[in-house]
């Protein structure tokens, strides 16, 4: 049992079975909600972990010692391959086929054999959307990453590493070797799950030919096997992962904000600076499916926005029932004019901010009237700004929650120029707080409090208290990439890797390379490098508003702070 930050564990088993079963049996008592399961707020099963996430600090280890009792003298039981059988047709084609056959040993007839004579099975999600580590696959399928992740693999591409198959369900960089593409959807939102390949379900890959001139011009496939499921292709987007994400999600449970008629109260949006979108607390539940929480980058600015406009959430319901969505503009810019009446409040990143040229206070609740114009300047420290609006913003939902995951590609369309953002109906709460305090924000170096992660006996960690990294201008929403000295593995974890565990907010993780990168709201749902340390809950909301260049500072922190609410 290894203590992951604050509000989450990481139950450590023998292999991908133990994982599996035990990772169903809480999922049973999870979904009961009594007594100390209440306190869990959502579970990722990795390829020999089980990370439980909870909703309080306070009952990590009531949890924890739960989680051991069920877990001692669990047994592993591996589900029938004959049922439940997801086939997928492959056409093997892949551009690396010929070298994993090299590589291997074999020819390409006998890796085409070996790859679907076999039936996989599920063991864990992670990666994006869809993507589903595939296990228990021909042992001669051993073969390691490229050398060079490429910077764009195609949706649909089959890959081999490691003794893990995958799918590539969107385009996205990887660094797995493709031997073949598929059309089966992967991932679509509409689809209940949306996931088509859930832990544990079974895979059978299927061998298409190509039949006469269609083949060419990318007509019919017939497999060489028996019939197959799986339906037309889905392609996803691509682009940075900060900057404009014009439409998530295909557009097919959002609807563009602009396009609602008859707006009697909204927001219409005149600029949006660098990157605007519309964040609340995230979603849960949907880790198995590679989507992870995402939501507001600095929660604890989020939060003190709605409070200063009437939103007095009730901590006695689940967070993500009771979230009104709110703006986060990154470096201002942004624009809007009011329709009707509005409370709004500006916290996060204190920025210039007038309403009709008259300047307007930060962290204080400001009044809009009808037709009134709103402008938020450059902000001179800090990163993100949140507007907040009594009522909430009330764009269309995406699996119960109306944030944009920018690493899943997942959420609702990015406002832009001439939409109108619609705002729900106020609460019967009232705003009890005229202005309330923030902490100062400094250009300088920052000091972030951390404590030791799941995976700190693998580095040397004795310096890093006493040294300070840069940001890196490749950092966003995903993380914060930091540039300084390196840290380095111990003798005894020098050749190993992770197998692929589960990840939270505030994850400080090592690549080979020794630069750490710091994980921040659209952080992926599982990852294979070793964590070495998490920040506390306050140092989330500091680096996320941490800019390129600036100076950063690690500190151990003795303890973590209970008895509040953590976002892992």
């Amino acid at each position: 049992m290894l203590p992951v930050g604050g509000a989450a564990l990481l139950v450590e088993v023998a292999d991908t079975d133990a994982a599996l079963a035990l990772r169903a049996h809480l999922a049973g008592l999870v979904e009961q909600a009594s007594g100390v399961w209440g306190a869990v707020d959502h579970l990722v099963v990795g390829a020999r972990t089980v990370l439980v996430a909870l909703r309080h600090t306070s009952r990590r280890s009531d949890v924890g010692k739960a989680c051991l009792a069920e877990a001692t003298g669990l047994v592993a039981t591996v589900t029938d391959a004959s049922a439940d059988v997801v086939e997928i047709r492959v056409r093997y084609d892949g551009p690396d086929l010929a070298e994993v056959a090299q590589l291997l040993g074999l020819s390409r007839d006998e890796v085409v054999r070996a790859h679907t004579g076999t039936t996989w099975r599920v063991g864990f999600g992670g990666f994006a959307p869809g993507f589903a580590y595939l296990v228990d696959g021909d042992p001669r399928l051993q073969v390691p990453r490229r050398a060079e992740p490429r910077t764009r693999v195609p949706a649909g591409s089959i890959a081999l590493a490691g003794g893990f198959s995958g799918i590539y369900p969107q385009d996205s960089p990887g660094g797995w070797q493709l031997v073949g593409t598929t059309e089966a959807v992967l991932w679509d939102a509409d689809r209940d799950p949306p996931a088509l390949l859930a832990p544990g379900r079974s895979v059978r890959f299927v061998e298409v030919v190509e039949v006469g001139a269609e083949a060419a011009s990318g007509g019919p496939l017939v497999p060489s096997g028996r019939g197959v499921s799986g339906g037309g292709r889905t392609d996803g987007t691509t682009g940075p992962l900060e900057g404009r994400v014009d439409r998530v999600d295909e557009g097919r449970r959002v609807v563009r904000a602009g396009e609602v008629d008859g707006v009697e109260r909204g927001l219409e949006v005149l600029a949006t600076g660098p990157l605007t979108l519309v964040e609340d607390l995230g979603r849960t539940g949907l880790a198995d499916g590679g989507v992870g929480r995402s939501g507001a980058a600095d929660p604890a600015a989020y939060l003190l926005g709605l409070r200063l406009v009437g939103h007095l959430l009730d901590p006695a319901q689940p967070l993500r029932a009771r979230e009104p969505a709110s703006l986060e503009v990154t470096l201002g810019g942004l624009a809007v004019r009011a329709r009707g009446d509005l409370l709004v409040a500006l916290t996060g990143a204190p920025c210039p901010a007038d309403v009709d040229g008259r300047p307007v206070p930060h962290a204080a609740p400001v009044a809009l009237a009808d037709g009134q114009v709103l402008t938020l300047g450059r902000p001179e420290a800090g990163l993100r700004t949140w507007l907040a609006v009594r009522g909430g913003i009330e764009v269309v939902s995406v699996l119960g929650s109306r944030s944009t995951d920018t690493l899943a590609r997942l959420g609702p369309p990015v406002p832009a120029a001439g939409d109108v953002l619609p705002v729900g109906p106020a609460p019967t709460t009232f705003p009890v707080v005229e202005v309330a305090p923030q902490p100062a924000m400094t250009g300088g170096e920052v000091v972030l409090g951390v404590v030791p992660g799941p995976r700190a006996d693998w580095c040397d960690l004795t310096a890093v208290g006493e040294q300070s990294w840069t940001v890196s201008s490749r950092s966003n929403r995903v993380g914060i990439r930091l540039e300084g000295k390196e840290i380095r593995r111990t003798p005894r974890y020098a050749e190993r890797e992770v197998p692929s565990e589960g990840l939270v907010v505030g994850a400080v993780q090592v690549p080979p390379g020794g630069q750490p990168v710091v994980f921040l709201a659209d952080h992926p749902v599982t990852g294979g490098y070793p964590v070495v340390a998490v920040l506390t809950t306050a140092s989330v909301s500091r680096a996320a508003q941490l800019r390129p260049g600036q100076a950063v500072r690690l500190r151990w922190v003795t303890s973590f702070p209970s008895g509040g609410t953590d976002l892992p």
